[in-house]
C-alpha cells in the first residue's frame, strides 16, 4: 500500500484492488486516531490555540497556512478544510493538522538549523529517514541543480546563503520551518542532499510527524520539475 511518505507528497498514486483495501483499513484506523486528537484539542480555549500554533480565531474557525493553502478547523468540530468555502481536507492532512495543533506550545523559531538526527529519538530512524528524503533529492538532482533551483522557487522556497549547496528553506505550517540542501556532484565526488528542521522544530509536531513533512516537501520538489 502507499505509504505516509507518498501521502506527504500530495495526491496518492493510483491503487490496484489489494491495496484499496489495505488503504481503506490504515485510513480507519487514522480516522480513530483523529477523534482521539480532537477530543483533547476540544477541551481547550480556541483563541489560546490559534495563538501558540501562529493562526488567528474568527469565525468559530481555527485559520493558518498548510504548505501555503489557507485551511480552517471548525470549532468544536475541528473538522479541516481549504479556504475559502474550499473542500474537505483528506484524512492524512487533516491528521497532520491535528497533531500539529495538539503539539503546539508558541516557542518561537529557533533560528538555528538542526538535522533530524537532532530530533527527539531522531537517531535511531535517522539513516531511514535521509533514504526517502536527502538520498531521494540527490538522486533526482544532483545532475541538474537548476531543475531543483526552479522547482524551489516555484514552491515559494526562501535561499538559505547560511547553509553549504544549494539550500531553500519552506514552511508547511506557520511554526514548523524546514530546509531542503543539494550537493552537486561531479567527477569526483557523488551528488548529496539532505533535509534539516529549524530546531524548534520538535515543539510543533512528533518526530515522526516531522519526517512526513521532511519527505513530503522532496516529493513536491520532485512533482514541481
Amino acid at each position: 500500500m502507499p505509504g505516509l511518505t507518498d501521502r506527504a507528497g500530495g495526491d496518492p498514486p493510483e491503487m490496484g484492488a489489494a491495496v484499496e483495501r489495505a488503504h481503506q483499513a490504515w485510513q480507519a484506523s487514522m480516522l480513530r486516531q483523529n477523534e482521539a486528537l480532537r477530543s483533547q484539542i476540544q477541551s481547550w480555549e480556541p483563541q489560546d490555540l490559534a495563538d501558540r500554533c501562529g493562526g488567528a480565531y474568527h469565525d468559530r474557525k481555527v485559520l493558518l497556512s498548510y504548505w501555503s493553502r489557507l485551511v480552517s478547523l471548525s470549532w468544536p468540530e475541528l473538522d479541516a478544510r481549504q479556504e475559502p468555502d474550499g473542500p474537505e481536507l483528506s484524512v492524512f492532512d487533516s491528521a497532520m493538522l491535528l497533531y500539529y495543533l495538539v503539539s503546539a506550545d508558541g516557542s518561537r523559531l529557533a533560528e538555528r538549523w538542526i538535522g533530524y538526527r537532532e530530533l527527539p529519538d531522531g537517531a535511531f530512524y535517522a539513516n531511514a529517514f535521509q533514504g526517502y528524503s536527502g538520498n531521494r533529492l540527490a538522486h533526482a538532482f544532483g545532475t541538474h541543480p537548476p531543475a531543483y533551483v526552479s522547482a524551489a522557487q516555484a514552491l515559494g522556497g526562501t535561499p538559505q546563503g547560511g547553509l553549504p549547496g544549494l539550500a531553500y528553506a519552506f514552511q508547511p505550517l506557520p511554526r514548523i520551518r524546514l530546509a531542503t540542501v543539494l550537493y552537486p556532484g561531479d567527477e569526483e565526488f557523488p551528488a548529496r542532499g539532505s533535509v534539516l528542521f529549524d530546531a524548534a522544530a520538535s515543539h510543533y509536531m512528533t518526530t515522526d510527524g516531522l519526517a512526513l513533512l521532511g519527505s513530503g516537501i522532496v516529493s513536491r520538489l520532485i512533482k514541481k520539475a
